[in-house]
């Protein structure tokens, strides 16, 4: 235990005789402190009057406990409720409570560091402790186990008492940013009456909090900042941050949109995201994107920590240039799990953006909802504990206290690469949107609320008492605001509107969002493939290989020198290879993807004997792009959302996350929904992201069978993304291909295999590999044109049906496999069918239930296609995607298989002969 970390007299008592017995029986820590107080005994000590006893020792050690519980527990005591009386005592905090009596305030004691005199009364310590924990600021720290961050924090703060001099320049820009935020917020009330907005009015000193912190970033190296935040403030914080004019905001209350440019839906203004790229006010370029976001509250969160990364990659290896601020609701940083899991990656080598500032505008209250029911902990901060990170939690009605907290919790970050968290506590002075009544739920806290001056006009009152302003100087700052205001209003208003021009980053002038089933090149040359697969079987000089993976790697490389049996992993280290040596940058992500799930990819090698590892991949040359493989945390929809956001700013990257077992993706829902199917709708955002889904009913139970590909289906319209399951390892060559090489950015949701990974039949010939493209349509290469039966299917199901119906007596059945389901590739379909015209049945053939899979999106599209109706063969609609038990699932699958090749039919006839 710490020598600080001690709350009980007689524990110290206990320290200190096993000390003088024995010194070594006690830490370190112990040891330096009882022996430098035995020196300060028989030197004296500067200013001690004779020598210490040992009593006079044990109070010193009481006191020194005393300013540690000060340091771990004076946040109880803090003043930061701007709705209630503050504390003045606690037990815990009482000088009995460690040995220590009346009489001993008037004592000097050793301050060690603490002071700035070398010993100080006990009365003025507990003041010092008093001013830096119990004010304005209260902070949780000591659970640091570092003790280098945890002298770092003291020196910030017990130097200043944590109230440094503020200039009065700053003084006045702060005033200034509240009367902007309040009359801004005032303004659109009047003028947009009921119209929600979701006002930051209660949280105002958010505003120059954020706007110092923009000033203050660039002297410490921070080039850009990528902002998430949900609704509350984010109109304010848009114009008074970002620099977002007056009449775009007004633009937006208005329904102002252009028909001539309009793209997708749109979406609520308070949604919408903004790039800025601003100047400081000392003359710093400084970039700030407000990144879109959508209700659900903290879905954007993992999505900023992506962004971030994936422009820190772009900057180079120097985290701190690039930061990321999330602000979060109180309610919703303790209820929302994907805080948990994105304050987790937050250390993690394939997730780190350097550290995070999280700002909590803790309104106390939850839409209605109070905190003792919306948590179980003391406060919504709590579960950012889990890194051993501080946490700042500050009256939110001192605004000087929150820009010396943001400029400490900025440099902290930037010294340690950490989170920091702070917490502004403040109240929300309306309902929780501009239609609701507050007081149905809340009377009492909100009959306070009334009767509370806003935060301008309390600061005003202030500086004016200090001398730094006039009321008149005050009266012409807020009537110059009310101008700006009005001035913007009638510019906007009962008049054209004006149409901004949405900006983004530069880097994705190259690419577009309208999708071609215009075929895409993708054949890379048989020598060439030659040579990669040469060189992913290339073990540095001694090396030792798992002797397994020898034998398996040895068959990869001899079948490409073969040209025949390639697999569907040796196909896709083939696809990432050559685009690596192409020039494009890969990164993979997933639980166990390094192996891969099935013990399939092995992109990582491990020696049997060091344990070193090796990426064969980033071996091929020397100047090849870099691909990066990371085992993620076991999560789906934090890192999920991380590589959803990766993907928007590194377009010319393939970004890829595997699920270990499709059904996984479910705990991603809300990042699909939300971001990947609707976000260039929303917001007109592009994005890239491949989602790597092993689907297929082998009998292994309904949570590792279905990658519910209908949910994906369901989502599908306007080409808003592609939807593939392809059957063949030369297929999925040249889709992971074609998503590089196609101009089109779109999400790629892969339907991937589980047994045909080892399936002898599912293989490709290198000349598939050096030929052709993607096929969203795969015709029956050995069908007649004379077939009478068309059976349509997709997947794993296929070659089960090949099997079958390639049997003796069955030559007039054409199986053909829809491999791409969105964008529906009707013009492929409609060549295939025309050549078969005799076809007079048409069946689709799954091994989903009916409610499941591709036959109810498929139904709709291809049947119009056809001369028949559409018939469907598959299991029945079911609540479960797959049943338990191995037996009924093959008995199930078998019949399937039986009633799609006609074997039920032709029984029924022979038997109604023999009858």
């Amino acid at each position: 235990m710490n020598v600080f970390e001690t709350y009980h007299a007689d524990f110290i008592e206990d320290q200190y005789g096993r000390w003088r017995e024995e010194p070594q029986s006690v830490t370190t820590d112990w040891q330096h402190f009882f022996k430098g107080f035995e020196m300060a005994r028989e030197a004296g000590g500067a200013g001690v009057q004779g020598e210490w006893d040992e009593d006079q020792m044990l109070r010193q050690a009481r006191v020194e406990a005393l300013k540690y519980r000060y340091r771990d527990m004076g946040h109880i005591l803090a003043c930061m409720d701007p709705l209630e009386a503050c504390p003045i005592d606690h037990p815990l905090l009482a000088l009995d409570a460690l040995g220590l009596k009346t009489a001993d305030l008037e004592t000097p004691f050793f301050t060690r560091r603490f002071f700035t005199s070398r010993m100080a009364p006990l009365k003025e310590i507990i003041k010092a402790l008093k001013e830096t924990y119990c004010r304005s600021v209260g902070v949780e720290y000591m659970h640091l186990q570092d003790p280098e961050e945890r002298r770092w924090l003291q020196e910030q703060m017990e130097p200043v008492r944590n109230h440094p001099e503020i200039k009065p320049a700053t003084r006045l820009r702060i005033l200034e940013r509240l009367f902007r935020a309040a009359l801004f917020e005032q303004f659109l009330n009047r003028k947009y009456v009921g119209v929600t907005r979701f006002s930051l009015e209660g949280g105002d000193g958010l505003i120059p909090m954020l706007d110092d912190l923009v000033n203050h970033a660039p002297h410490r190296g921070g080039q850009e900042i990528i902002l998430g935040m949900a609704h509350r403030g984010r109109l304010n914080v848009q114009t008074h941050i970002l620099g977002k004019s007056y009449e775009d905001i007004f633009s937006e209350f208005e329904h102002c949109y252009d028909p001539d440019a309009l793209l997708g839906a749109g979406d609520v203004k308070y949604h919408n995201g903004y790039l800025a790229d601003l100047t400081t006010s000392d003359g710093h370029a400084q970039l700030v994107y407000l990144v879109n976001n959508p209700s659900h509250l903290e879905a954007v969160d993992p999505v900023v920590e992506g962004i971030a990364r994936a422009r820190q990659d772009l900057a180079g290896t120097e985290r701190q240039r690039v930061l990321p601020i999330l602000i979060h609701g109180d309610a919703a940083f303790a209820g929302q799990g994907v805080v948990a899991e994105t304050l987790n990656m937050s250390q993690l080598e394939g997730y780190r953006t350097g550290g995070t500032l999280h700002i909590i505008i803790n309104n106390q209250i939850g839409y209605t909802t109070l905190p003792k029911d919306a948590r179980s902990t003391r406060y919504s901060t709590d579960v950012a504990k889990m890194l051993m990170v501080p946490i700042f939690h500050v009256h939110g009605e001192n605004p000087e206290a929150l820009l010396h907290v943001a400029r400490m919790a900025y440099d902290y970050r930037n010294t340690f690469g950490k989170e920091v968290v702070i917490d502004l506590v403040c109240y929300r002075r309306y309902g929780h949107n501009e239609g609701d009544e507050p007081y149905f739920t809340q009377p009492g806290m909100y009959a306070r609320i009334r009767r509370r001056p806003s935060l301008h006009k309390l600061y005003a009152e202030a500086l004016i008492a200090d001398g730094l302003v006039t009321k008149a100087e005050v009266a012409q700052t807020e009537q110059t605001i009310r101008d700006e205001l009005e001035q913007a209003f009638d510019r906007i208003h009962g008049s054209e509107c004006m149409f901004p021009q949405d900006r983004f980053f530069s880097n994705w002038s190259d690419y577009h969002g309208t999708f071609s089933h215009d075929p895409v090149a993708t054949g890379v040359s048989g020598d060439t493939l030659i040579q990669l697969a040469r060189g992913l079987r290339a073990e540095p000089q001694g090396f030792k290989l798992n002797p397994k993976l020898i034998r398996q790697m040895d068959k990869r490389l001899a079948a490409v020198e073969n040209g025949t049996g390639i697999d569907w992993a040796n196909a896709e280290s083939l696809a990432l290879a050559s685009l690596l040596v192409e020039g494009t940058p890969i990164r993979l992500s997933g639980q166990d993807c390094g192996r891969g799930t099935f013990s399939q990819r092995h992109s990582v090698w491990m020696d049997v004997e060091t344990g070193a590892s090796h990426v064969p991949l980033n071996a091929l040359t020397a100047d090849q792009a870099t691909y990066e493989v990371y085992n993620s945390l076991l999560a789906e929809y934090s890192v999920m959302g991380f590589e959803y956001g990766y993907a928007m700013m590194r377009p010319q990257v393939l970004v890829m996350w595997e699920a270990q077992f499709g059904d996984f993706a479910n705990n991603a829902q809300a990042i699909i929904d939300l971001f990947i199917a609707s976000g260039e709708s929303k917001w007109q955002r592009l994005n890239g992201l491949v989602l790597l889904l092993p689907h297929g009913f082998e009998g292994q139970g309904p949570e590792h069978s279905s990658a519910r590909l209908e949910r994906f289906l369901q989502l599908c319209a306007n080409d808003n993304m592609q939807v593939c399951y392809p059957t063949t390892p030369a297929q999925y060559f040249h889709l992971l291909r074609r998503q590089v090489h196609q101009a089109c950015r779109k999400p790629l949701v892969v339907m991937t295999p589980k047994s045909l990974l080892r399936n002898p039949a599912a293989v490709s010939t290198r000349d598939d590999l050096a030929q052709g493209s993607f096929a969203s349509v795969l015709d029956d290469a050995d069908g007649s044109p004379s077939a009478e039966r068309l059976i349509f299917c997709s997947g794993k199901i296929y070659y089960e049906l090949f099997q079958r119906i390639r049997s003796p007596g069955l030559s007039k059945v054409a199986l053909i496999r829809l491999e791409q389901f969105h964008p529906f590739p009707e013009g492929a379909l409609r060549k295939v069918i025309a050549r078969y015209k005799k076809a007079r049945e048409f069946l689709w053939v799954q091994e989903e239930p009916a409610n499941m899979g591709g036959w109810q999106f498929v139904r709709p599209r291809l049947e119009p296609l056809l001369s028949e109706p559409l018939r469907y063969v598959g299991r029945p609609a079911a609540a479960s995607p797959a049943t338990g038990y191995p037996k009924i699932y093959r008995r199930l699958q078998d019949a399937i298989i039986d009633k799609a090749a006609g074997i039920e039919e032709a029984d029924r006839a022979a038997s109604a002969g023999a009858n």
